[in-house]
């Protein structure tokens, strides 16, 4: 699978990514996506780069083990040959291979990892209303530093897409994010995010800085 890695940012299923896509390699690629039987999947894999590296010859030693799919949903082209494109979140993968010859751009073997397991009893659910209650905390401690209203977060009831966008939506580290992308289970990823929402929303209420403008706290739900 065609890799595009990224520096600070991960990519969750469900989650809408657009790019702007410049560099010639990955402008090949898109157009290879581009140029596929319309029945034919236009994915490409995000893959994290490790924190103080750089896209560039080392870059297949460089990333995370684990990444997920992007589905190609809108192009649009610049007349100079740039593309600005819309992909949404698919299935996560391990990263088994990486080919760094055969392309301009960089290609994965990928071992793809199975969605989460339905949990048993109401454990999720439970885990699930409490990072919604905690992540609109989070959103209003984040409002009042700039004494706006906060925004309403529209949260999805199904725990495991709930986990996700939370996961996207929440200014954490690249570490922060890349764990919760690998977490084994839905209810460890939750918990994960109960952890993470709750220092997150103290560090906001005592420190009154968050390092993004509020209006970057969205939640971007799948395209239809």
């Amino acid at each position: 699978m065609p890799l595009f890695p990224l520096g600070h940012t991960v990519l969750f299923p469900g989650v809408v990514l657009p790019l702007h896509v410049f560099e010639e390699r990955y402008r090949e690629l898109i157009r290879t996506l581009v140029e596929q039987p319309e029945a034919s999947p236009r994915r490409f894999g995000v893959v994290a780069i490790r924190q103080g590296w750089e896209v560039g010859e080392d870059a297949a030693e460089a990333l995370h083990g684990v990444g997920c799919a992007a589905e190609l949903r809108r192009v649009s082209r610049h007349l100079d040959g740039r593309y600005d494109i819309v992909t949404v979140g698919a299935d996560r993968f391990r990263l088994l291979e990486v080919d760094r010859s055969s392309r301009p751009y960089l290609v994965g073997s990928v071992q793809w990892l199975p969605a989460d397991p339905q949990p048993a009893g109401r454990t999720a659910d439970t885990l699930a209303a409490s990072v919604g209650v905690l992540f609109g905390e989070y959103v209003a401690a984040a409002a009042a530093l700039q004494a706006r209203p906060a925004p309403a977060p529209e949260l999805p009831a199904e725990p495991a897409e709930l986990s996700y966008l939370v996961a996207s939506a929440a200014v954490l580290s690249l570490d922060d994010r890349q764990g919760l992308l690998e977490a084994a289970s839905l209810q460890e990823r939750l918990r994960a995010e109960l952890r993470l929402l709750k220092r997150e929303t103290t560090m906001v209420r005592r420190l009154r800085a968050l390092p993004v403008p509020i209006n970057e706290l969205q939640v971007r739900q799948s395209l239809s």
